[in-house]
């Protein structure tokens, strides 16, 4: 006689299938929102206006800044362009965002 779920692993493995199954089966559905647009709409407004405002250039500059100069006190640029990419994240994220979010499809 095979021994196929003699030890505990067989039988763990029945039960987290069953589990998946019955999680499967009972999963309701669900649909992309599009709103939140009220609740949160003056604070994502407020966030983009400070990352590509006076803020966001003041950011961008302190990273290039930090980059430099941690690249030259390990005698490596790679401090300054991770500062330069970081920079260009900080300030063009928000745009990024907007048109990933806001695509839509031919």
């Amino acid at each position: 006689m095979p021994h196929t779920m003699s030890n505990g692993r067989g039988l763990l493995a029945a039960a987290l299938v069953t589990l998946a199954v019955l999680l499967l089966l009972t999963a309701t559905d669900s649909f992309a929102g599009t709103g939140g647009s009220t609740e949160f709409g003056s604070i994502y407004t407020m966030l983009t206006g400070w990352l590509q405002g006076i803020l966001g250039r003041i950011l961008a500059v302190t990273f290039v800044a930090v980059g430099l100069v941690g690249g030259v006190m390990r005698g490596s640029m790679m401090g300054l362009v991770l500062g330069i990419a970081c920079g260009l994240g900080v300030y063009t994220a928000p745009t990024v965002i907007d048109n990933i979010v806001t695509a839509t499809l031919l």
